[in-house]
């Protein structure tokens, strides 16, 4: 018998006390949980736009906290802010940059286009640590959302310098030293693989020999070259539209505000950001962050190359090409006993699959910059700091969990290597292309040797031929 264990009755049930607090805006008066730091326009939006399960990147939130402690400093030695705001202000970004307080962003993407509702939750989230932190020291000035967290700014300029921003950090934080990781493990495969001499293929059929050194270090420089792509790109990134405000011209902001927000952001982080040549570019498009998009999809487009011929090299493990060996990370299948799949060449195409998508989301996205302004920010935004994640991730992953432990079937290579019919090609300038051609058809039609073939037909002598065919000389000059 199933025993059923029944729910707890009402009488039993334990609710949670919750207590609000009145926040007002433009629009006026709405409760807040008292628990949360955000304010009215966070909470409007929090109601408003119940769309789906993605949240704001914490990159983001993460971006404009840097923004705004810089934005901060530079109204202050602007003279516009008192240094007491100023700080607070920094205190409160500082606190957001640590990560305890994440779930006080609770905004999805699905918003609007500018990005509007999470520069506000930002701006009501750093006013209200700012406050907090003012009372603590005796003060009673209050710093308010819009006329001093968001001074000399606008939604317009600021939600794609926090684009940028977290774009430029994820880039070099993660993905280029995965990159490199990747890189230089397959480095140390090309040196390992050498000297080991293997059946080459073109149209998935056998070809002119190579060495699995040589192979492989086509995927090193597949990979070193996505590094080059990258590097070439972030020159664009580095410009910010920070400056613009609303529409570009820079209305209600300083002169010299966006010079000294670019120098102090720079400083901050270590990374050569610069204001944007064009404001109006800046808002109304996002061409540089669809350009990395492009990059990221190059990279995508290499490891699926990649994983995909790993995957086949080891195919297998005795009716497949079984050139090589994988690690054997857990078991492949819940009914075939013993069977070890190629897990992270799987798991690397997926997240290939999913960065191409990611582009096109991207690119068309990029493409709705009407008149003055891009309402496709957040995304956008989406869209490449995933791409940028999981490229990382599967870079890091691929590399400790199944390149690493690459080892080769020697014995299997050789055996291919002697059985290809493929170094008739040597023969060619010697006998011709047409008797070389016929030699390999003999050869396939009556199940022997190239050798027994060019005997058989008295193409050449034994001595002759000995010395023609040689894998060694098949390799070219092309070092790796």
């Amino acid at each position: 018998m199933v025993k059923i264990k029944m729910p707890l009755s009402p009488q039993n049930i334990q609710l949670k006390e919750v207590s609000y607090r009145v926040e007002k805006d433009t629009m006026g008066e709405i409760n807040v949980e008292a628990s949360r730091y955000w304010g009215a326009q966070t909470e409007r939006s929090r109601q408003n736009f119940k769309i789906g399960t993605e949240r704001m990147p914490v990159e983001i939130i993460y971006g404009f906290a840097h923004l705004k402690a810089v934005a901060a400093d530079v109204n202050c030695a602007l003279n516009l802010m008192p240094d007491h705001f100023a700080n607070a202000i920094n205190n409160a970004a500082t606190k957001i940059l640590t990560g305890t307080i994440d779930d006080h962003f609770p905004l999805v993407v699905w918003q609007t286009g500018s990005g509007t509702q999470t520069t506000m939750n930002v701006n009501e989230v750093i006013a209200h640590l700012a406050n907090l932190d003012l009372k603590a020291n005796g003060c009673s000035d209050r710093i308010h959302p819009n006329d001093h967290v968001n001074k000399s700014q606008s939604s317009n300029d600021s939600f794609p310098t926090a684009m940028h921003i977290a774009v430029t950090l994820a880039i070099h934080q993660r993905l280029l030293p995965a990159l490199l990781h990747m890189q230089h493990i397959l480095e140390e495969k090309v040196f390992e693989f050498a000297n080991l001499i293997k059946v080459g293929r073109t149209h998935f059929q056998d070809a002119t020999p190579i060495t699995l050194g040589q192979e492989f270090s086509g995927y090193a420089a597949q990979v070193q070259l996505g590094i080059e792509r990258i590097h070439a790109t972030m020159p664009r990134v580095y410009t910010l539209a920070q400056g613009g405000t609303a529409v570009g011209t820079g209305v209600n902001c300083p002169k010299g505000f966006k010079e000294l927000f670019s120098t102090k952001l720079a400083a901050r982080l270590g990374l050569p950001f610069t204001p944007a040549l064009n404001l109006f570019e800046a808002l109304a498009s996002h061409d540089a962050l669809v350009e990395l998009s492009g990059q990221l999809n190059v990279i995508a487009t290499s490891f699926m190359k990649i994983a995909n011929d790993i995957h086949f090299l080891a195919s297998g493990p005795r009716c497949g090409l079984g050139e090589i060996f994988l690690p054997e990370n857990e078991p492949g299948s819940s009914i075939m006993p013993g069977k070890v799949n190629p897990t992270q060449a799987e798991a690397m195409t997926m997240v290939c699959a999913q960065v191409m998508g990611n582009h096109t989301t991207i690119t068309f996205a990029g493409s709705q910059g009407h008149f003055e302004l891009n309402v496709f920010k957040p995304v956008i935004a989406l869209n490449i700091l995933q791409s940028i994640q999981l490229l990382s991730d599967v870079a890091f992953s691929f590399s400790d969990n199944c390149l690493v432990g690459i080892t080769a079937n020697e014995a299997h290579l050789n055996e291919n290597v002697n059985n290809s019919l493929m170094l008739v090609t040597a023969l060619s300038p010697i006998i011709g292309y047409e008797k070389s051609a016929h030699v390999a058809k003999y050869a396939y039609t009556h199940n022997v040797t190239l050798k027994e073939a060019v005997l058989s037909l008295n193409y050449l002598t034994e001595a002759q031929f000995d010395k023609a065919i040689d894998p060694k000389r098949m390799l070219g000059s092309n070092e790796v």
